[in-house]
Order: structure tokens, then C-alpha cells, then sequence
């Protein structure tokens, strides 16, 4: 009997302590305030460097080639990410002689790329019947691509399509001029 009530007297011991242990002490903490920036992104147009050659063809002649890919980037985020893409040209030349950048037409053709980001990605002339003249200043470029509606940020890419009249009376040589696109 003895062993059994010191077996009941111990059990209540411990019993006892758990019901009157201390309160278990949280583990300490320190809080560490974190940081960042969203920055503003961009909006961004490339073209191939050049020189590219387009080839050669006579007097009253034409020529008819691929300028190569053309991207705009957008990776300003926000609510809408809307831009129009232009191109304009100046004339060619070589030594005194000029091509002027009029005879120069350009089509955008469809994209090589699907484009990402939402919305729609519109060519400003998505066949070779819809070709336009350049102009020589950026304030009357031409669209070439644009994008409207979607959220955040958007890409394509195009591969236009140059086509130079050749004028009659020009004369031999290496004509150089340069096409220019923007993004806005």
C-alpha cells in the first residue's frame, strides 16, 4: 500500500507543477523593416545598326528589300501601356547627288514575333499594298506599329519592308540615308 500511494503522491506532484510551472518565456524578436522601389521602366525602340544594304538596280528601277527587325519594348508597367511607333527618313546621297527620302516607301508587314503583354499590337500597314512614303521629319513620320489596351508592359517585333523608287535622272553611285523609327 505504501508503494501505491507514493506512486499516487508523486503523480500529484507532478500534476501540481504543471499546473503551477511558470509560464513558458517567448523567444525574443526584433523586427527588421524591408525596402524596395519599383522603378519606372521604360519605353524602347531598336533597329538593326546598320549599314544595310538594300542592292543595286538602274535608273528608273527599284529596289526592294528587308530592313530588318525592328522591337519596341515597354516595361513601364502601370494601368495601360499604349505606344505608337513611327519611322520617317532622310534623303540619300552620295557626293553632291541626292535620292530624295520620298521615293523611299516602307511597310511594316505583320509582327515577326507575336507580341506579349495583352492588348493589340496593330501594324501600320500590314501588306505591301498598304506601303506608304516616308517623310523626312519626325514630327510627320509614319505609324509603323502601335499598341493599345492590356496592362503592363508589352513587346513585338516587325521585319519592314523598304521599297526605293530609283529616279530616272540619278546617277551612279552608293547612295546613304537613314531610317529612322521612334516610339511614343
Amino acid at each position: 500500500m505504501r508503494k501505491r500511494s507514493m506512486m499516487l503522491t508523486s503523480a500529484g506532484a507532478g500534476v501540481l507543477m504543471f499546473l503551477f510551472a511558470a509560464p513558458a518565456v517567448a523567444a525574443p524578436t526584433d523586427d527588421t523593416p524591408v525596402t524596395f522601389e519599383v522603378s519606372a521602366g521604360s519605353l524602347d525602340v531598336s533597329a538593326p545598326a546598320g549599314p544595310v544594304d538594300l542592292g543595286n538596280a538602274p535608273p528608273g528601277g527599284t529596289i526592294t528589300g528587308l530592313l530588318g527587325p525592328v522591337s519596341v519594348s515597354d516595361t513601364r508597367g502601370g494601368a495601360t501601356s499604349d505606344w505608337t511607333a513611327s519611322v520617317y527618313a532622310t534623303d540619300f546621297t552620295v557626293a553632291a547627288l541626292t535620292i530624295p527620302f520620298s521615293a523611299l516607301a516602307y511597310w511594316s508587314g505583320p509582327a515577326s514575333a507575336p507580341g506579349s503583354g495583352g492588348g493589340t499590337f496593330t501594324p501600320g500597314q500590314p501588306a505591301e499594298a498598304d506601303r506608304v512614303a516616308l517623310t523626312g521629319t519626325a514630327g510627320a513620320a509614319v505609324t509603323a506599329f502601335s499598341h493599345s489596351g492590356g496592362t503592363g508592359g508589352s513587346t513585338v517585333t516587325w521585319n519592314p519592308t523598304l521599297v526605293i523608287s530609283i529616279p530616272l535622272t540619278a546617277q551612279t553611285g552608293t547612295y546613304t540615308g537613314t531610317v529612322t523609327h521612334q516610339v511614343a
